[in-house]
């Protein structure tokens, strides 16, 4: 059990998912690849996570994930936010699309991307409130469990990506979805520039490190997130409202 946490179980359609209470500010912690960590990127049943926020209600969603770096003037081990996602097919690891609308049911529609996948309004309330770099970086996401080629992220610099990792991006899509406004938050853990010279820092401890960084982000965001608009939109069509 986690230190100021109470789990809290959620039935969903797509099965049950075990969120984390925190004690002191009544807002949930969703661990991805659950307590201890031992689900890959491809084992995580994000439809089932999305699920279980709308079940209790969420109505603000921070997205934290440790990337690697591909703009060497991004720093290590520093909090920045989001501002810009690309995701070259929008599918989940097993090949399916990245929807909650599997199958025709009431209330389908497509995503209309107004301000992008990222709310400003929390970004915003997030720069001012922890007083975090004004530069929102774009991430790339590439699913699992392996890790990039030198030439794939010569291809994603390119493309204009500054970070990337095998998480993320599934949880911004089906939240908007949901019509939840998403934050995403991310910490440098290593460089991922082709001809990078080699961390001498071992993956566990670059990653203990970076989950240091994130943690007065997300305890402030339980405190104190705004209720802000969805300033995206869901079209439905007629007969399926």
């Amino acid at each position: 059990m986690l230190a100021g946490t109470t789990p809290h179980i959620v039935e969903t359609a797509r099965g049950p998912v075990t969120l984390h209470r925190d004690d002191a500010s009544g807002g949930f912690l969703l661990f991805r690849h659950a307590v201890p960590h031992r689900l890959l990127p491809n084992q995580i049943p994000f439809r089932a996570h999305a699920l279980a926020l709308r079940a209790v209600g969420c109505h603000a969603l921070l997205v934290t994930s440790s990337v690697g770096v591909l703009d060497a003037t991004v720093p290590l081990f520093s909090p920045h936010l989001l501002g810009d996602l690309l995701m070259l097919d929008n599918r989940l690891p097993d090949g399916t699309s990245c929807t909650l609308y599997t199958e025709p049911t009431d209330g389908q529609g497509h995503l209309v991307l107004q301000e992008g996948l990222f709310s400003r309004a929390l970004s915003d309330w997030l720069t001012n409130r922890l007083i975090l770099p004004l530069r929102r970086l774009t991430f790339l996401y590439v699913p699992g469990p392996r890790t990039k080629t030198g030439a794939e992220n010569q291809l994603a610099r390119a493309l204009g990506a500054e970070v990337n990792s095998m998480t993320l991006a599934p949880e911004v899509v089906l939240a908007n979805e949901l019509e939840i406004p998403v934050a995403g938050l991310v910490v440098g853990h290593k460089l991922s520039v082709p001809g990078a010279p080699a961390s001498r820092t071992s993956i566990a401890a670059s990653l203990d490190r970076s989950r240091a960084a994130t943690r007065r982000a997300v305890t402030t965001f339980l405190a104190e997130a705004p209720v802000v608009a969805f300033a995206n939109h869901i079209y439905r069509f007629e007969g399926l409202r």
